[in-house]
């Protein structure tokens, strides 16, 4: 399953992904991994949540991004959640340009019974309609 947090630019999506992370903590039986591009919320997350910073990485485009999930993924079958900050930062491209990652993430999600978050930076009106499934 896959569940979009969106808002515009400064309305606290980070807080809110990092919340919901932090959470999720206490009732998961498998691992917890947080992607984003910056090491500035590695502190902000409990310690039983694995942190991985793309930009150590060399992440660019959606294919790689994708590409870099599912490596991340398959590091362990007993992965329960997925959060990615800042989708479209990462990817380089628009929200509404990246409805392949969108179907390659459910498709990853369902396969391994993964619940994935994933932040957008737009309001909830904006998202393209593949996305809006996943509000």
């Amino acid at each position: 399953m896959i569940k979009i947090i969106c808002g515009p630019k400064g309305s606290g999506k980070t807080k809110r992904i990092i919340d919901a992370a932090n959470e999720a903590v206490s009732a998961a039986k498998g691992h917890l991994i947080f992607i984003t591009d910056t090491k500035r919320y590695m502190y902000d997350l409990k310690r039983e949540i694995r942190f991985i910073d793309v930009s150590d990485y060399a992440v660019a485009g959606e294919d790689a991004l994708c590409g870099f999930i599912k490596g991340a993924i398959a590091g362990g079958y007993d992965n329960e959640y997925v959060y990615v900050d800042g989708v479209a930062r990462i990817a380089g491209k628009n929200i509404k340009d990246m409805a392949q990652l969108f179907y390659m993430l459910e498709k990853v999600a369902s396969l391994r019974d993964l619940t994935i978050y994933i932040t957008c930076s737009c309001a909830e009106e904006e998202l393209p309609d593949f996305a809006k499934k996943y509000l």
